[in-house]
């Protein structure tokens, strides 16, 4: 095995796990905009319903007015039948006030109808408010606890660098520009286990003498897959000779 697999391995877990937090700090942000978004649309429900009871209380106003018109003309023609001095006037009056007093009735089911609509508009607006409130306290806890992550992701990031650096540093430059290259190509996966003949990257099959010399611990070449060119290793060292069968050999041809 070549002496630098050990220091790569150490770095491709480094570099897998520094992706990994910065990904999760990339994150952070997004997340943090997620929540002001919920918190702007808790406040938008309030506004809405705000808007719409007083748009209720508006038409409630709309028909306590009519109905007071109403009855104010109800009263000058009531008024006003006593000194008819022909059946026709009179009974023209009587029409009107009849209009009047249906015209009222009217006016009085609308009063009532927004009264109803008014109250619901008020509860509305109570139960909007009250889950701003709760999304305000929720997000907040959400936001510190988010805040409180990144800190600690932070921390291990700036451990993680500092740690990679103590590494890469036993590791030839020209293999720091093959690991970098490999890894751009396979999202930081630089290294593949030979085993069986086989790449456990990609499943392609590994020639046989190459798949010895990873083996050989006195080994100091680089190999990569033919297939996928990552960089091999073998985990397992090839087993030693066995000298008691080549002497038992030699005993028996002599």
């Amino acid at each position: 095995m070549h002496p630098a697999i050990p220091y790569l391995l150490e770095l491709q877990n480094i570099d897998l796990n520094i992706a990994a937090l910065r990904a999760d700090l990339e994150n952070s942000p997004k997340r943090i905009r997620e929540l002001d978004a919920k918190l702007a649309g808790a406040r938008t429900a309030v506004a809405a319903a705000k808007e719409a009871h007083a748009a209720t209380v508006a038409r409630r106003k709309r028909a306590e007015l009519d109905a007071a018109e109403w009855r104010e003309r109800a009263r000058k023609f009531r008024a006003q039948s006593s000194a008819v001095k022909t059946n026709e006037a009179f009974k023209a009056l009587q029409h009107e006030i009849a209009n009047a007093d249906a015209e009222i009735a009217k006016a009085e089911d609308r009063q009532l109808e927004q009264m109803m609509a008014v109250e619901e508009a008020e509860n509305a607006v109570k139960s909007a408010e009250t889950a701003l409130r709760e999304a305000e306290h929720a997000l907040a806890a959400d936001r510190k606890t988010i805040e409180t992550a990144r800190g600690e992701k932070q921390k291990e990031l700036d451990a993680a660098l500092a740690a990679r650096e103590k590494i890469i540093a036993n590791v030839p430059e020209e293999l720091q520009t093959l690991y970098a290259r490999i890894a751009k190509r396979h999202h930081g996966v630089v290294l593949a286990e030979a085993t069986k003949e086989q790449c456990r990257a990609c499943g392609m099959r590994v020639l046989p003498h190459i798949f010895q010399e990873l083996r050989w611990p006195e080994n100091h070449e680089i190999h990569t897959c033919e297939t996928c060119g990552r960089i091999l290793y073998a985990a397992e060292p090839a087993p030693p000779a066995d000298h008691s069968n080549a002497a038992h050999g030699a005993a028996t041809s002599s």
